[in-house]
């Protein structure tokens, strides 16, 4: 229970820890229990600090004066926190029945009193408390949103999962399991059985009930209630069980991460918005009160001039001495042999990097030609830096900030003169410790680091770009924010972590257990997630309860001086950097290769047209035919790669080729008249120039190889024929002629390639450095256990070093972390620590040249927009529906076609129901009664509509359907029929009244097809539809009927009567669909595009396959399982069901797992070189690209809830001026 205690023996508990009862301090007296001399001193400290404050309280508020007024500050805040720290010791002391093991929970509030260590910390955890108040108005919007979104993906996969197998967990299989299994990987889930009820029997693999456990085993998602904390794990964007989804899971888990992911961040996203506005107003505020008090260094919050880099070569030293020369010469570089020189210790610093990172992949090669090559090129290099440091210091003094002794030690110290010291200083220690001037055991852990600290050479480049020097300038303009955020920060840490290690150390689970064995153990799995990410799942109820709080709350405070950081440096980039000529944003949006209209004159200029949807409504039906046949062949390709359907809807793919085909024989004819080359003079040229274009390359790539299989039967395309079928997938590239997306991404790059420049060379020292960190501290770790990973050499009992085993390999792995994801955890100490620093320091800095690219691409897009003269009517998001309410607003309801008496009926209804007293006919009921009548009924459907919910979700716990049983006339089935007659009843009196409901239009119909009236349909229409097929037969046990059963949660959606919500969400669509358009077209491409790279490289990984146990791993005539270069070759050998690709499976199935990929969430990470390369394209990029549509809406919600009512009242009346 305490690990660390055995190490320094009972004194050393006597006075820190208090764990043992017989360390010497039993004559004290205080209780059956163990304490500390640490701990009784903080309790009289804690006991007279508070006494004291309690006797002063009412100076602090008269509100607290008087006997009165000191009971009213008992339940204060840092009273309640000050009371938790102590009385919990005095209930232990005085009290032999209490554990102390429960009241260690309310110590955990003594770190809450860190906060009494300067008032301005509590800011920030008073920020929310501003956001709530500030953005009331929206969050109730955003967070019924979240919450239906939450139960109706949770529904999802309770209806996907609960009779998935591979989805039951055996909590504590050590005890509850037969002798020999002690963990999950000796349980064969395969072998369990599912009941009627949704109860787990795993007798057959080796976990029967016991008389203490009647299900010791049980399916993870057996109800909507255990389903709803994995849903919300995959909402935040975390999938820890990835790999583990049936084939509908993938499905539901394909949608959440596409769709749902970007509609649950609302609410998260007010709050982190609201912070980070109202952080910017503090900021803005504190800057104007420096510069009224005369001690602000910068005018309207820019960077003071003094904080920026000096180029030295702008002041270069009297040449007429040495000492000039010299600076010169290494500084200044005023001849062209300094800029040869410098030019050449740069290549030595990428030949350093370089060596260091090819040496890696051959620490086992002795061959000695090769250590001496290796072994003299470091000697040279450490003596050229050395020689080269002695000299810049020699010169230093020809900088004024460097000279005198003071000057020297300035220099000594100074960021350039440091990465200079740890290039080569660390060898000379090195020699001066082994005696040899070369050393040769490169395997050395020493010798590795030394290696390892060269790479910091690469802030050498650093003069070029000033990136780094431009921290220091940010925290100058943020250090209070800084200070406040980042104090607020640890102190949200440290708690949850304790928090989380009283939950969780005695998880049955030994893998759970064991990452929160300690607080700091439990620390390091807390800061991963506070930073997001959720890499475990098995908690216990309230470690769930924790984590579900962290994801939603503490990510957004714990983010706050991460987001700081990048924020405050982007700034900074920004100011330093020039922007791009508007002449230069105008010709990137001009020129777009749109097709414009040319006069009839020929033919090639009358098949131009046609191809180009110019000028006939002929042309654009054959447009938007090519359109849908980009579509319909890219769904079929992905279709064929499913086993069994390799030949599905081939004559349709025929017909489509031909259609492609007398396609690009029309665009060839016309590229004679395409105004692109018009200053290419003769058509045949013209033509030719088509041939090799971008469009051109795409369609032949499409076409020519289902042509050259038809020609060639058995031949190399065919037998290739899987390859050339994802070449099909690049005709969604033809869909960038109809809507620029892909095509505008090199004008990004000149649209920022200052700001690119500065940010990615930082991300980019950063990703050197911290790889090698992590193959440092990793490449010899053979403790920490993963699964077997045979496409890195290890076919069993394999380790970390396994994953680390060269540079190259750790650069993949600290790509992905730098993005923010973790999905391997199993660190040792070392590469932990570094984990820590990569996500408090480098992960926002990383992620600035992802986010530049993606403002640029939204900048170019809006831009394009306005040139083109897209012109908005009506608020954002408006269509018809807002115009037509808007024009019938003054207009009275059309009368009843049966008479004035169902006139009055109608209104009487339509008040009842709506609560609109001001349109209540004459009626000779009394108002007030008539008005508490509505209420109360709105009311009572409302406590209905939510008790169904709760109903709904109580009757998928098995235990409690098995209580209740399924016999007719049950208490569900009576609360249900009961429901349906209001429910039924409600969605009749409305259709009745809609001639009279203004939000209906005044039009039954209108309503029927509207949000409300589809969702007072779908309310009861299931129950419906399943009374008749029960009547048919349908048992009422039956997968079929429990599906009818769980659709009963949303009408949860009911609840936009009273909250509005989702009625905006087609609004947001409408807002941003211009931006939509592009960037969700560049999404599909990235997604489809990655999807089918990621299945050509990986569906032969050995890492990701599975082989029955008869199956040996390796074999001397190469027919072992990991000896095939693809599952498919072994299945063909073994036969089928033997072997298994557990991932990639096929193009539907890389598709789930990239759509997961692409919300920042790596499930699995082991994979092929190609593999590789399309993760860190992912990582660097597409990620950033892939998430612009998310942030599109999330502007566009913003807008049309009302978010940004301000500044439109500022655009009117700038209008009305």
């Amino acid at each position: 229970d305490a690990p660390y205690v055995d190490m320094c023996g009972k004194v050393c508990d006597a006075i820190f820890f208090g764990n043992d009862p017989d360390n010497g301090l039993g004559f004290l007296g205080i209780g059956p229990f163990a304490t500390s001399i640490v701990e009784v001193v903080t309790i009289a400290v804690f006991t007279i600090d508070y006494i004291l404050r309690l006797w002063t309280c009412d100076l602090e508020s008269p509100r607290y004066a008087g006997f009165v007024g000191r009971l009213r500050y008992l339940p204060s805040f840092y009273s309640v926190v000050d009371l938790s720290s102590t009385v919990p010791f005095y209930v232990d002391a005085l009290s032999p029945n209490i554990s102390l093991e429960a009241t260690q929970f309310l110590r955990m509030f003594r770190f809450f009193r860190m906060l009494r260590v300067e008032g301005r910390y509590t800011e920030a955890l008073t920020l929310f408390d501003d956001v709530f108040r500030e953005q009331k108005h929206v969050l109730g919007t955003a967070g019924f949103i979240g919450c239906t979104t939450w139960v109706a993906v949770a529904s999802l996969y309770y209806i996907a999962e609960r009779r998935n197998t591979d989805m039951i967990y055996c909590p504590d299989p050590a005890s509850d399991c037969e002798e020999g299994i002690d963990d999950m990987s000796g349980v064969d889930t395969g072998l369990c059985v599912i009941d009627s009820w949704g109860l787990v029997d795993c007798t057959d693999a080796g976990c029967p009930p016991s008389e203490y456990k009647e299900n010791p085993c049980y399916n993870v998602f057996n109800s909507i209630v255990s389903a709803s904390y994995f849903a919300l794990l995959n909402l935040f964007g975390e999938f820890p069980l990835i790999d583990q989804h049936s084939t509908a899971g993938k499905v539901v888990g394909t949608v959440t991460a596409v769709v749902a992911v970007a509609v649950f961040a609302l609410p998260t996203g007010l709050i982190g918005n609201g912070i980070e506005n109202i952080i910017s107003r503090r900021r803005e505020e504190n800057r104007a009160l420096e510069q009224s008090n005369g001690t602000g260094d910068a005018e309207n919050g820019e960077a003071p001039d003094d904080w920026v880099d000096v180029d030295a070569s702008e002041y270069p030293a009297d040449d007429s001495t040495f000492g000039g020369r010299l600076y010169n010469f290494l500084e200044a570089r005023t001849s062209s042999m300094a800029v040869v020189f410098d030019w050449f210790i740069n290549a030595l610093i990428i030949g350093v990097i370089l060596s260091f990172a090819v040496d890696t992949l051959f620490q086992e090669n002795d061959n000695a030609m090769y250590r001496l090559v290796i072994d003299n090129f470091e000697f040279a290099v450490v003596c050229i830096f050395t020689v080269e440091y002695v000299l810049r210091l020699v010169a230093s003094d020809q900088n004024p900030l460097y000279r005198g002794l003071g000057g020297k030690f300035h220099y000594l110290v100074s960021f350039d003169s440091l990465v200079d010291l740890a290039a080569f200083l660390p060898y000379w220690i090195q020699v001066w410790i082994t005696g040899t001037l070369i050393p040769h055991n490169a395997n050395a852990i020493g010798s590795t680091t030394v290696r390892l600290l060269r790479l910091v050479r690469i802030l050498k480049f650093e003069q070029y770009t000033h990136a780094f020097g431009y921290f220091d300038d940010v925290f100058r303009m943020n250090g209070d924010l800084l200070a406040m955020t980042g104090f607020a920060a640890l102190v949200v840490w440290v708690f949850f972590a304790a928090a989380l290690y009283i939950t969780d150390r005695s998880n049955p689970d030994p893998e759970m257990a064991g990452f929160y064995k300690t607080v700091p153990d439990s620390m390091w799995m807390t800061l991963l997630n506070l930073s997001g990410e959720s890499p475990l799942c098995n908690y216990s109820v309230l470690g769930k309860v924790l984590t579900g709080i962290i994801g939603i709350f503490a990510t957004a405070l714990f983010g706050i001086p991460i987001g700081i950081l990048g924020s405050g440096f982007e700034e900074i980039i920004d100011e330093v950097t020039e922007e791009t000529p508007d002449e230069e944003i105008d010709e990137a949006i001009k020129s777009d290769g749109s097709a414009a209209l040319i006069a009839e004159a020929s033919v090639p200029e009358k098949i131009y047209n046609f191809t180009n949807g110019l000028g006939s409504t002929a042309s654009l039906w054959f447009e938007g035919m090519v359109y849908f046949l980009i579509c319909l062949t890219v769904f079929i390709g992905i279709i064929q790669t499913i086993e069994g359907k390799e030949d599905s809807l081939s004559q349709v793919e025929f017909l489509a080729v031909l259609m492609f085909t007398v396609e690009y024989i029309l665009r060839f004819i016309g590229a004679s008249a395409d105004p692109n080359y018009a200053d290419i003079g003769s058509p045949f040229l013209r033509r030719l120039r088509y041939v090799f274009s971008f469009y051109s390359i795409i369609d032949l790539f499409a076409i020519l190889p289902y042509y050259l299989a038809l020609a060639l039967p058995g031949g190399w395309v065919d037998a290739h024929d899987e390859y050339f079928r994802m070449l099909r997938l690049l005709r969604l590239l033809k869909l960038d002629k109809y809507v620029p997306s892909i095509s505008l991404i090199d004008d990004v790059f000149r649209l920022k390639r200052q700001a690119l420049t500065v940010t990615c060379f930082a991300a980019g020292s950063l990703w050197v450095i911290f790889s090698g960190l992590l193959y440092v501290t990793e490449y010899q770790d053979d403790f920490n256990e993963i699964d077997e990973v045979p496409v890195y050499g290890c076919d069993e009992d394999c380790t970390m070093m396994d994953r680390f085993s060269n540079y190259f390999a750790s650069a993949v792995y600290t790509c992905v972390h730098l993005t923010g994801d973790y999905p391997i955890v199993t660190y040792s100490f070392w590469a932990r620590i570094t984990c820590v620093v990569m996500v408090v320091a480098a992960v926002g800095v990383v992620a600035i040249p992802s986010g530049i690219v993606a403002s640029g691409f939204m900048e170019i897009v809006e831009e394009r927009n306005k040139a083109q003269g897209v012109e908005q009517r009506g608020a954002a998001g408006d269509d018809w529906y807002e115009w037509r309410l808007a024009e019938l607003q003054n207009e009275d309801p059309p009368a009843s076609v049966f008479g004035p008496t169902v006139d009055i009926w109608q209104r009487k209804v339509n008040a009842f129901l709506n609560g609109d007293m001001s349109v209540v006919p004459h009626t000779h009921v009394n108002p007030h009664t008539f008005e508490r009548g509505s209420r109360f009924f709105r009311i009572f459907m409302m406590t209905l509509i939510i008790t169904n919910v709760i109903a709904v979700l109580v009757e998928t716990v098995p235990q409690i359907d098995r209580f209740v049983g399924n016999e007719r006339g049950n208490f569900f089935d009576v609360f249900e029929a009961f429901s349906i007659f209001f429910f039924t009843l409600e969605y009749a009196l409305r259709l009745f009244s809609a001639k009279k409901n203004l939000e209906a239009l005044y039009s039954p119909w209108t309503y029927a097809t509207t949000f409300f009236g589809i969702v007072d349909f779908l309310s009861t229409a299931p129950w419906y539809i399943e009374q008749i097929l029960i009547a048919c037969g349908m048992s009422e046990n039956s997968d079929t009927a429990t599906i009818f059963r769980v659709f009963r949660i949303f009408r949860i959606l009911q609840l936009e009567d009273f909250l509005v919500g989702f009625r905006k969400i087609d609004n947001v669509f409408r807002a941003s669909k211009d931006v939509l358009k592009a960037t969700g077209l560049m999404a599909l491409i990235i997604w489809v595009g990655c999807g089918a790279l990621f299945y050509i490289f990986e569906q032969g990984n050995a890492n990701f396959r599975e082989c029955d146990v008869s199956i040996p791993l390796r074999t001397s005539n190469s027919t072992g399982c990991y000896d095939f270069d693809s599952t498919a070759e072994c299945v063909s050998y073994y036969g089928k069901g033997m072997c298994e690709q557990t991932s990639f499976v096929n193009m539907p199935d890389s598709l789930y797992y990239v759509a997961v990929f692409l919300g920042g969430e790596w499930g699995v990470v082991d994979f092929t070189w190609g593999g590789r390369f399309v993760c860190m394209f992912l990582c660097v990029i597409g990620i950033a690209l892939y998430s612009i549509p998310v942030g599109t809406l999330f502007e566009s919600f913003g807008s049309v809830i009302g978010m940004d009512g301000e500044e439109e009242e500022d655009q009117e009346d700038e209008e009305d001026d």
